[in-house]
């Protein structure tokens, strides 16, 4: 097994778990802060803009299993790439989506595949989804994790303006598989 991690951001963290932690080959997903440079921030320090982080997830997965390119294009699938100042009902700096790479690599695979998504004229609008080295991860609370399997009714409320602008710039079946 060759574990690597994968930090996403894009928007609020409880709508990102789910459809990285079914993908085959995720070994966690943990919702956090990153970005700032602020040690241990809170929930309600990131929510105020005090610390400069935005709400991101990380991944730990077996690179034999999936790649790291899979992820990329799957966390594509999950957020608007063209809005740099929040995503969806959430607005600010600590929603904004950004790719945060962990390695060269990744940072190649990041930047390839977001100039093919431009090309791709899927989107009006340009892509404007940062490309940024990751700083230190701090998990969020522990009420934060997993918000999705404890909160169901809750989760369906708050996936619903996300999924239909997925669905109307992605095949319904590009969208990741599970109870939305």
């Amino acid at each position: 097994m060759t574990v690597e991690k994968a930090i996403f951001a894009g928007g609020c963290f409880w709508c990102m778990v789910q459809p990285f932690e079914e993908r085959a080959g995720i070994l966690t997903v943990t919702s956090g802060y990153t970005g700032g440079d602020f040690a241990h921030p809170t929930y309600e320090q990131v929510k105020e803009h005090l610390t400069g982080h935005t709400e991101a997830i990380e991944i730990i997965f077996d690179n034999e299993q999936v790649k790291y390119q899979d992820l990329v294009e799957l966390y594509w699938q999950t957020t608007d790439p063209t809005d740099a100042f929040g995503q969806f009902e959430d607005r600010g700096d600590n929603y904004r989506p950004v790719i945060f790479y962990t390695t060269p690599e990744q940072k190649e695979i990041a930047e390839h595949s977001k100039a093919n998504l431009q090309a791709s004229g899927r989107f009006d609008r340009p892509i404007v989804t940062n490309i940024e080295a990751a700083k230190e991860f701090w998990p969020a609370e522990h009420y934060h994790q997993g918000f999705y399997r404890k909160h169901p009714e809750d989760y369906k409320v708050e996936i619903q303006e996300r999924r239909e602008f997925i669905l109307n710039h992605w095949n319904s079946t590009d969208y990741p598989k599970g109870e939305v």
